[in-house]
């Protein structure tokens, strides 16, 4: 049985990290594209101007547009090989970040979040959109970042819904890579098809992923609560270290070698939902690892866990939580079978799908939710 597992080649985080930015580009040469958004970079200005005058660098900013497009990523390569820069930094959130590995192909790619609201910083996948912002197409590079480099303090004066929205991303991640191991599946750390013909691109998760994966889950309930109450009074506590590691580290090496599953796919077809569009994708994704765990009739007192979880830090356990107050059985079932196309990691659960099941898991675990927020008076 082939199995891969991947990561970065760095990961670091610590408070004010970001002075040492200078450090990590040196180790590539004396500048670096820096592709960011004008807000992003005013808010770590200072702590760059420290780092350019420190380490002698040179940063070319970008004038990033703020969609990851071809387009985007063609002007950024030029920009990149006209002022000869030997590294790519990605800083911000996920737009800045996959147009970064876009532009980088995998090599010399320095990334840097400034929310901790997603697990894509370590990944080796991007998605491309139209400059429209219209989904275009996934693109995978032959490595993950060469550095992941975490500044608490910039994540912790973040708005504490970027943070809880990551939560929700990662608390798919255990049931997932679960799911996943049992159905002996395929996870994205195998080569993608088409990169090297002749080489085999199937492979399945290692027992260090899912070891992560599950710490992941383990240390969202320890520490979840804690670390929402620091990010409330941006200060940066243990806690909040911890749950920055588990939101874009244990989730991110979890999700890629550890793999998707129903989770992930029912997301996307809660996307078909217009009420859904003004919730981030980590809020998405907590209602409907619930409703995953409703589909494979996981133990009572899982999902019990789970909700009061969700409950605890804000993140939403009912479809009305996620904008979708009224839901027709027409609309219903196109969620669900948009869940269940061929492409989708729903069938990397351990049990055939149909739409149909997927369509009943998601109104009992809207059940389930309204019923407990009752129950506790919400």
């Amino acid at each position: 049985m082939r199995k891969a597992f991947i990561s970065p080649t760095k990961y670091v985080q610590g408070e004010d990290e970001l002075l040492n930015l200078g450090y990590f580009v040196k180790t590539f040469g004396d500048s670096a594209l820096l592709i960011a958004h004008p807000d992003d970079v005013s808010r770590v200005k200072e702590k760059l101007d420290f780092t350019i005058n420190k380490f002698n660098i040179k940063l070319v900013e970008s004038d990033f547009h703020g969609e990851c497009s071809r387009e985007e990523v063609a002007r950024l390569q030029a920009l990149a090989t006209e002022y000869s820069c030997s590294c790519t930094i990605g800083l911000g959130g996920g737009k800045a970040i996959d147009t970064a590995k876009c532009v980088a192909e995998g090599e010399a790619l320095i990334i840097v979040p400034t929310i901790a609201a997603t697990d894509a910083p370590t990944s080796h996948s991007a998605v491309l959109y139209t400059p429209e912002g219209a989904f275009d197409d996934y693109a995978y590079f032959k490595q993950s970042p060469s550095v992941v480099m975490i500044d608490t303090t910039v994540i912790a004066n973040a708005p504490t819904r970027f943070l809880v929205s990551g939560m929700g991303d990662a608390l798919s991640t255990y049931f997932e890579a679960r799911a996943t191991s049992r159905s002996y599946s395929n996870v994205n750390a195998g080569l993608p098809c088409g990169v090297n013909e002749g080489v085999c691109a199937e492979a399945k998760g290692t027992k260090t992923a899912l070891a992560l994966a599950k710490l992941c889950y383990e240390t969202l309930l320890e520490d979840g609560v804690k670390a929402k109450l620091s990010s409330d009074r941006n200060v940066v506590t243990p806690a909040l270290e911890n749950i920055i590691e588990t939101n874009i580290l244990l989730s991110g090496l979890g999700f890629e070698s550890g793999g998707l599953a129903a989770a992930h796919a029912i997301h996307n077809g809660l996307t078909s939902l217009e009420g859904t569009h003004h919730y981030y994708h980590g809020e998405k994704v907590a209602f409907s690892t619930i409703a995953q765990l409703v589909l494979e009739n996981a133990d009572k007192a899982e999902i019990q866990e789970v909700i009061t979880f969700c409950a605890a830090v804000g993140l939403p356990i009912c479809l009305a939580d996620i904008g979708v107050v009224h839901m027709s059985d027409e609309e219903l079932m196109e969620v669900a079978e948009k869940a269940c196309i061929k492409e989708e990691s729903i069938h990397s659960m351990p049990f055939p799908i149909t739409a149909e099941a997927v369509a009943a898991a998601i109104t009992v675990a809207d059940q389930i939710g309204r019923e407990f927020k009752i129950s506790k008076g919400m």
